[in-house]
């Protein structure tokens, strides 16, 4: 059955495309359609994985955080150069999983939200991801994050870095210095309403 032509004055205001660009980091929440079951296993993880490293050396992204929940997913993005842009990050994304999802659907569109300055400083950005790892345990799906198997984070070229283990943000944030081009953050953009 085809989905209805949606008017697109009933979807979520985005921001200007500028801020999903360069530098920027967004939490990303994909919420499958009618908030459907059943589709979250290994293969639908494997598919994902292979997918945002496609997506993140396309578009120069990083992902420290993921979290596959059974209705739903999260992530966050981080924009490393200059031309990064987090809107064909995720369209690229969504239009690939579509076969691995089926015969569910995602909701037609992803809810985000740009962080802002106060937001990305180290400590509060480790909080953003942690509670987005601690997804399974606020459902009661788990007793500690380290046991659902469906999270993680997806860093081109370190395929076993986890955003729960010892000594990850460390080497997160040594990698990103190493590889955030020095023109990645020369957009303008006003202030985040």
């Amino acid at each position: 059955m085809n989905e209805p032509d949606l008017n697109r004055a009933f979807y979520l205001p985005r921001l200007p495309r500028e801020y999903y660009q360069g530098d920027a980091v967004v939490h990303w929440t994909l919420p499958v359609s009618h908030r459907r079951r059943g589709w979250l296993n290994e293969g639908f993880h494997t598919a994902f994985r292979e997918l945002m490293l496609h997506a993140a050396v396309r578009e120069g992204l990083f992902c420290p955080t993921y979290c596959l929940m059974p209705d739903h997913l999260h992530m966050v993005w981080m924009g490393l150069q200059l031309d990064s842009d987090q809107l064909n990050g995720m369209a690229f994304l969504r239009t690939h999983l579509k076969h691995s999802l089926a015969p569910q659907k995602f909701q037609h569109q992803p809810h985000d939200h740009v962080l802002k300055e106060e937001e990305r400083k180290r400590n509060a950005f480790v909080r953003v991801c942690n509670y987005i790892l601690e997804n399974p345990l606020r459902a009661e799906l788990v007793k500690h994050p380290l046991e659902w198997p469906f999270s993680g984070g997806v860093v081109p070229g370190y395929p076993t870095l986890h955003p729960l283990q010892e000594n990850f943000w460390p080497k997160l944030w040594k990698l990103y210095a190493q590889l955030k081009h020095p023109d990645a953050g020369n957009i303008i953009r006003p202030p985040i309403p």
